[in-house]
């Protein structure tokens, strides 16, 4: 069984690349596709060659590959992906519509619809050139559209990370989704029962994360926070704030693995289509104080591994603050819930049901898939 793996680009290491570098772990002697490959800048795809489309040798695609975004569903549709038994996109966008030989199987991981197409007031309308050209863009976008519905027809499975984001493929593009939660390395992070006098914001300083909303709580409340992460935004929140207020900017990995783990909470202000934070700080142990839509009602349990506010405001955020600062938190039983649930051992385990279920059991026999690796993350995930 010939299996090809195929993602949108390859030009940067966020959450939909992180997946996909575990697809390229779990099917190990898969042949790897993307419209563009900056191997310096995006996640490690182990001992896999990339195959990329005609977008990869244009001037600039590399470091301005959004600009390019008319040509991707064209260059997808000229992969030549006849040889394969079993396709499997990872996408936000473009990937979803490359073309299956009769017979073939098209699984899509599909980590949100295109967004820019269908949200365009929250992903364009802030830039400058977006409003200075728009009545070109425009008609672009129009067309866009009608392609991207057409080629979504083209997976025979959707799988999305979120019952948000499963909500959204069956509005927008008509089709199901199964939701499987992608997991985070339970392993990078550390459990500490004792914790300290301070809360914690890790999240990129940009409008929609909403930081304005913690800002003005936590000013009113005049109870230590800690805010890591840069942005645009950063400069405007911080001349906000009052002295309990802390921005840190960027920190590494270890520093940030130390912050969650000793903070009395971590704050989530965003509304967010899936989430990894919340989870993260559960992993080390950390209640959750989010915002109460999108991602976190598949990853937090109200009242167990965090308090969930609603509405988006600061008053609401003050109150549930409030709630956390009298409530007697299990940080074992916290991480527990990560670790059982959120794990890569226990994502691997869904992603071969489904393949079982989907494509059936001689299907996922004949699969040249790394075994003896997905053994050894299940027998991690069953010693943590």
């Amino acid at each position: 069984m010939k299996v090809a793996l195929v993602h949108d680009y390859l030009t940067q290491q966020g959450g939909a690349e992180r997946v996909f570098e575990l697809l390229c772990q779990f099917f190990a002697q898969a042949d790897v596709y993307s419209s563009i490959y900056d191997q310096q800048n995006t996640v490690d795809v182990q001992r896999h060659s990339v195959q990329t489309t005609f977008i990869q040798n244009l001037p600039g695609a590399k470091r301005n590959f959004r600009l390019f975004a008319p040509l991707y569903y064209s260059a997808f549709r000229k992969l030549d992906l006849q040889d394969y038994d079993l396709i499997v996109s990872s996408t936000s966008s473009f990937a979803k519509g490359v073309k299956k030989r009769p017979g073939a199987m098209h699984i899509c991981f599909c980590h949100n619809v295109t967004r820019f197409l269908w949200d365009t007031r929250t992903y364009l309308e802030e830039y400058s050139s977006y409003q200075k050209f728009s009545p070109l863009i425009k008609p672009i976008l129009q067309s866009m559209r009608k392609q991207d519905l057409k080629y979504a027809q083209e997976p025979d499975l959707y799988i999305a990370n979120s019952t948000t984001v499963a909500q959204r493929i069956k509005q927008i593009y008509k089709r199901k989704a199964l939701v499987v939660n992608y997991p985070i390395d339970t392993n990078k992070f550390v459990f500490s029962a004792e914790k300290e006098e301070y809360y914690l914001i890790s999240s990129r300083a940009i409008s929609y994360k909403r930081l304005d909303i913690a800002i003005e709580a936590f000013n009113w409340l005049g109870l230590p926070l800690i805010v890591t992460g840069d942005g645009p935004e950063r400069n405007r929140l911080e001349a906000k704030s009052l002295d309990n207020i802390k921005f840190l900017g960027y920190v590494d990995d270890q520093w940030r693995t130390h912050l969650m783990a000793k903070a009395k909470a971590v704050v989530v202000t965003a509304l967010e289509d899936y989430g990894l934070v919340p989870i993260e700080a559960n992993a080390s142990g950390t209640p959750v104080i989010a915002y109460g839509a999108g991602g976190v009602l598949d990853t937090q349990i109200s009242g167990e591994t965090g308090i969930l506010f609603n509405p988006q405001s600061p008053d609401a955020l003050q109150a549930a603050i409030k709630q956390a600062e009298s409530q007697k938190w299990d940080y074992t039983k916290i991480r527990q819930h990560a670790v059982n649930s959120f794990s890569e051992s226990v994502f691997f385990q869904h992603i071969s049901k489904v393949i079982e279920e989907f494509c059936g059991p001689s299907f996922l026999h004949n699969l040249k898939i790394n075994s003896e690796w997905i053994a050894n993350q299940v027998a991690l995930g069953v010693k943590k």
